[in-house]
């Protein structure tokens, strides 16, 4: 089977989007410390940096695909993660030998609490990346501004993906008591300048799709 050039940057997108949202969920339990700004240093889980790059994705796709597709990508990458959970979950109750390298205790630490945190993770990100796709449209629509479009919808919806994820975390115990809103704050402030950031990347990701189509149409000519 041949695919086009259409459904070959649709494979590419959907399979990044799954890799952002599996990594972030496996190694979100590193907090750093990020001095990026003069007068402020952000303390976050690392699993934060990989979000915002989620939702321009989203948005490239519900750019080019369509609210549907947009939404089809979504469902499949949050039920891998569900899927990869549920085997780590397994992996975990397994006994380690006396001579592994890593200990029945360490792999616990690390990943024991890999399948509730996907839960709640899930839970977020299926909320918060329906809110972004049809924010993103419906911004599109109103002012024809791609920029802002990308950047108001993902603000939005990263705002509620990090309310959700901190709230129900600290509810089930699982990051430090009383850190709630200091990893809300830190967590946001960081994801909205990264936001920012990110805004020529998707200009220039737009350019870069609308050239391989175009491209593709004029070999398709000949």
């Amino acid at each position: 089977m041949i695919f086009t050039i259409q459904e070959r940057i649709y494979l590419c997108l959907c399979s990044l989007f799954a890799v952002l949202i599996v990594t972030g969920n496996l190694v979100y339990q590193k907090f750093v410390i990020l001095p990026i700004l003069p007068f402020h240093t952000f303390e976050l889980s690392i699993g934060a940096i990989l979000y915002p790059f989620t939702f321009m994705i989203s948005d490239l796709l519900a750019e080019f695909y369509g609210r549907e597709k947009a939404r089809f990508c979504v469902k499949l990458a949050l039920s891998l993660n569900i899927l990869i959970a549920l085997i780590i979950f397994i992996m975990d109750h397994l006994p380690a030998t006396t001579w592994s390298t890593v200990n029945n205790q360490m792999f616990h630490q690390v990943f024991g609490h890999t399948a509730t945190a996907s839960l709640i993770s899930v839970t977020a990100a299926y909320i918060s990346q329906r809110f972004d796709i049809s924010a993103y449209l419906f911004i599109r629509e109103k002012s024809g501004w791609l920029g802002l479009s990308n950047f108001g919808s993902t603000s939005l919806s990263l705002f509620i993906d990090t309310c959700l994820v901190v709230s129900i975390l600290n509810l089930f115990s699982l990051i430090p008591a009383g850190q709630a809103g200091w990893l809300i704050f830190n967590g946001y402030l960081f994801k909205l300048c990264l936001t920012a950031c990110n805004v020529p990347i998707f200009y220039a990701s737009l350019a870069l799709i609308r050239n391989l189509k175009r491209n593709s149409a004029k070999d398709l000519e000949r």
